[in-house]
């Protein structure tokens, strides 16, 4: 916990426009933000007419955040893979899960697990640093350096590191199965070089190039 106490207040309260892009355009929708932050990016999406409930999970409480807004159905502190969730099953329509996948110690038994509350046809959408991206091949393959920093890819609390096939058998299974994983920069119309150059060696450097990825999965 004394690492993320650590942490500056931005790291928890940006609205995850790029995860909000991707939920369905329904005004009735229920969704379920674990590793809800300080509340902003559920407030965004009540605001933009996405949901009719909106619930929140963080590990910690947060002063001075938006967590107690009266614009949140219900926000839980607890730790998600110490409790058990006490909501109906097959309740919500959407769990978002931005950057929490690489924070869990158990990620596969939480899907498993979380998936419960999830409605049949309803989807996880996540986000999951890439650890085969450049800068951390070159530390780790040309420095020989794993040594972990207060944010970033060696973020230390991270527990679990991912590539792109990793994420991709990890929303793959007999109970939900991978509609999507795009690097997260598809999300966006900024140019940048990164993109330029993906696009013209037609993806072949696609995960090298890649901070994150979204992945949109469905329960089947």
């Amino acid at each position: 916990m004394k690492f993320y106490d650590a942490k500056k207040a931005v790291y928890f309260t940006n609205p995850r426009i790029d995860l909000i892009k991707l939920i369905p355009k329904k005004d009735d929708n229920r969704i379920l933000e674990i590793g809800a932050g300080g509340g902003d990016t559920l407030i965004e999406i009540k605001r933009q007419n996405l949901a009719s409930t909106v619930v929140g999970i963080e590990l910690m409480e947060m002063l001075n955040s938006n967590q107690k807004s009266g614009e949140i159905d219900e926000f839980i502190i607890c730790d998600v893979e110490r409790t058990e969730l006490e909501f109906p099953d097959a309740y919500f329509d959407v769990i978002l899960l931005g950057d929490v996948i690489e924070h869990l110690l158990d990620p596969w038994s939480f899907l498993k697990k979380t998936s419960r509350c999830l409605k049949p046809g309803g989807l996880f959408i996540a986000s999951i640093p890439n650890i085969r991206y450049y800068t951390a091949m070159i530390r780790i393959c040309l420095k020989g350096d794993f040594g972990y920093d207060e944010q970033g890819l060696f973020d230390r609390t991270h527990f679990r590191f991912f590539c792109k096939k990793n994420m991709r058998s990890l929303f793959n299974t007999q109970s939900f199965r991978c509609l999507k994983i795009m690097p997260r920069d598809q999300l966006y119309r900024i140019r940048s070089k990164r993109k330029v150059f993906n696009r013209l060696t037609f993806g072949l450097f696609e995960e090298f190039l890649t901070l994150q990825y979204i992945i949109v999965s469905e329960k089947v």
